[in-house]
């Protein structure tokens, strides 16, 4: 039904990401001869500013980044509970679990901007990036002073969640300042844009170490967060090197805990094993098969992966071939296996860059829930991620909140070096579904040979809980053939049929840098985004 789209080529780099502005931000910064890396920074700055209820500079990012002829690297920009987060001021408050809003769901530092720095340092050493900070965010700066026009999926957002966020500290003013925002208004975040600007003009590291991290770390304590200047301070990206599963299309890369990058590729690893070539990419086996290794990766993402310090496996030792060949054996054909809960909700971009060099960049930025914590601190306009209400307070979880410790990461940015010569970056944003969309779009891409825009415009399922839903069905759009749906229902599935382009289902992106040096990108009709090809 859509093998036919075209995707969006270029001959010289490419951009994609769920905001238009921000795939155009990064192209600007590629045509002035910049990187993919700093490309990435200014759409990242971008996205953080015009789609405000999917992530924010008050949340965390993971980056993957290739170059070619070089091993792969990951940056991990995710922050730490902070130092007075224990299970015991939780409990003394009352409290059976971590709220999701408030202050008190404001518990673990905001890592991205520590990324965005790290990634260019890196870019300016490895890669000769020039282009000064305040040129990578100065789109940013402009549209948070001067204003971008309202999504029909941010006042969406803004109106399911008024009643649960309007008393939250800082909310109101700044995304209810006249109501619910009507589509296509123009939204101003001025103080977002002196934050900004103070960033461009001081550095990055004024987010941790200077008078911003000053001003946050007041304003985070008068709403009640644990979190702390010394927090702040001791916070650090991480250069990681990413989990690799051996595909027989090639090598797929992810970030390792704590991101679910093993489960995403864990879902690869068996369907590899399962997946022929004449199957129908909208037919019942083809997703029967990666809803049942969903359930099995998703066993071993809730029985072990946490902060890498405290878990007792490498991860590693699941992508070997043995444990993939008996993990796919376990696979009825005819019927669902059983399965647990899903995690819930997570509100996430997803974007990629690749330079007129061959670099790719994966990158994900996220604040957790849709707007966080909910709290947007008064002096710099920082919307605060609520990423620590993952933790759990029962000492004996596998999550167990405490001082220093790295929350469970919903988050992981997808590359692949192909066998044929072909280099992707792909992705999704949406919780329990980034997995999935994964294993929808790579397989399209890679098993059926579907261009990247038709593989991600192709109708797609999720199975579990999101956006405030508690269902655990398998959720199909209505553009699956029926014969698909009754199909899975007969095998076992509580099938739900949503509307024909949901957004439940995230919104994914891909590029194809092929081997003759031209490029392909497909990004998400569920999302306000673009492909961006020069």
């Amino acid at each position: 039904m859509s093998s036919h789209l075209n995707p969006i080529r270029g001959s010289r780099g490419m951009a994609v990401a769920p905001h238009a502005l921000a795939s155009q931000s990064a192209l600007a910064v590629l045509r002035e001869g910049g990187n993919a890396v700093e490309a990435m920074i200014a759409a990242a700055a971008t996205i953080a500013v015009a789609y405000p209820h999917m992530n924010s500079i008050g949340g965390d990012s993971f980056w993957l980044i290739a170059r070619p002829g070089e091993a792969p690297r990951g940056l991990e920009a995710c922050g730490a509970a902070a130092g007075a987060a224990t299970i015991e001021r939780y409990r003394e408050a009352g409290l059976a679990t971590i709220p999701f809003r408030g202050g008190l769901a404001a518990n673990t530092v905001a890592g991205t901007v520590s990324g965005w720095n790290a990634a260019r340092a890196w870019s300016q050493e490895a890669l000769g990036g020039r282009l000064p900070l305040s040129r990578l965010l100065a789109d940013a700066i402009a549209y948070a002073r001067d204003g971008v026009p309202v999504t029909q999926s941010q006042s969406a957002c803004v109106a399911a969640k008024q009643a649960e966020l309007a008393g939250i500290a800082g909310f109101a003013e700044t995304f209810l300042a006249e109501g619910v925002p009507a589509t296509g208004s123009r939204f101003r975040q001025p103080r977002l844009a002196a934050t900004l600007e103070q960033l461009a003009r001081v550095g990055l590291d004024d987010f941790y170490q200077g008078d911003l991290a000053h001003s946050m770390a007041r304003d985070l304590a008068a709403v009640g967060s644990p979190l702390t200047l010394d927090d702040l301070r001791a916070h650090r990206a991480v250069w990681k090197t990413p989990l690799a599963l051996a595909h027989s299309r090639g090598t797929v890369y992810n970030m390792p805990p704590p991101t679910q990058g093993l489960v995403s590729l864990l879902i690869l690893g068996q369907l590899d094993r399962l997946l022929d070539s004449g199957m129908d990419p909208l037919g019942a086996p083809f997703v029967h098969a990666c809803v049942e290794a969903t359930k099995q990766a998703f066993g071993v993402r809730d029985r072990h992966i946490t902060d890498p310090l405290h878990m007792d496996i490498d991860p590693r030792d699941l992508l070997t071939p043995d444990w993939l060949d008996t993990a796919a054996a376990r696979i009825r054909p005819d019927a669902a296996l059983p399965w647990g809960n899903g995690l819930g909700p997570a509100d996430t971009v997803w974007m990629g860059v690749i330079d007129g060099d061959g670099v790719a960049v994966s990158f994900i930025q996220s604040i957790y829930h849709e707007f966080g914590s909910g709290v947007v601190l008064p002096a710099s306009g920082v919307n605060w991620q609520n990423r620590g209400c993952s933790f759990s307070l029962d000492p004996a979880a596998r999550n167990p909140l405490a001082p220093g410790r790295k929350p469970f990461h919903t988050l992981n940015p997808a590359l692949a070096r192909l066998a044929d010569g072909r280099t992707l970056v792909y992705g999704n944003m949406g919780g329990d579904g980034q997995p999935q969309s994964q294993s929808a779009v790579f397989s399209r891409i890679a098993h059926f040979g579907m261009n990247p825009q038709a593989a991600i415009d192709a109708p797609r399922w999720l199975l579990g809980r999101t956006w405030g839903q508690t269902s655990d069905t398998l959720k199909l759009e209505a553009r699956f053939p029926a014969a698909t749906s009754d199909a899975l229902r007969q095998l076992g599935h509580d099938v739900e049929i949503l509307r024909p382009y949901d957004e439940t289902m995230g919104h994914a992106g891909a590029i194809l840098l092929h081997p003759n040096g031209l490029y392909e990108g497909g990004s998400d009709p569920r999302s306000d985004g673009s492909v961006a090809g020069w």
